[in-house]
């Protein structure tokens, strides 16, 4: 961690590296594809049209952080007319990872083409939504791999609880 001075912004180094399953400490190494405040998660959450005493959630219609639309009731999840992925119950999209040509964000990864869990982010989610004065400084994509540094333009970086992470494993 770098406090914030009077001419620079605050900035936070962290690394994600090991994922505990069944008691088993699983080596990995972290990227940081997208970052969404709390207000971004709970909106993703909330139907279109906000709350319906009479519609079930199962029948709602959502937006995903990044602009995807999830139609819950038994149809896809579409980015304008284009299909790009299927909701999951309760919450969350399976859908193939994209990226707008000529953008740094990678699409794919070891060309894994196959449909991923992307919780409430959009399939081309990418970058800071809803915290005005961050950005990603550093993905964790390239040296150092696996470090993820978040940076303020102005003043200490505060990122709230309930905040959403969109990380991606990197198959190195």
């Amino acid at each position: 961690m770098t406090p914030a001075t009077a001419r620079t912004g605050a900035r936070l180094a962290l690394r994600f590296d090991t994922v505990v399953a069944n008691q088993q400490r699983i080596p990995v190494t972290i990227n940081l594809r997208a970052l969404a405040s709390l207000m971004e998660v709970e909106s993703a959450q909330l139907p279109k049209t906000g709350a319906d005493r009479g519609t079930p959630q199962t029948a709602w219609t959502t937006d995903q952080i990044g602009g995807d639309v999830v139609y819950r009731g038994g149809g896809p999840v579409a980015r304008g007319l284009q299909v790009v992925g299927e909701p999951l119950f309760p919450d969350g999209v399976l859908g193939k990872v994209r990226s707008d040509p000529g953008l740094p964000c990678r699409a794919a990864v070891d060309q894994n083409h196959k449909p991923q869990a992307l919780w409430l982010f959009s399939t081309d989610a990418r970058g800071v939504y809803g915290y005005e004065d961050v950005k990603i400084a550093h993905a964790g994509r390239t040296e150092p791999v696996g470090e993820i540094t978040l940076a303020s333009s102005k003043g200490n970086l505060a990122i709230e609880s309930g905040s959403g992470w969109l990380l991606r494993v990197d198959g190195r």
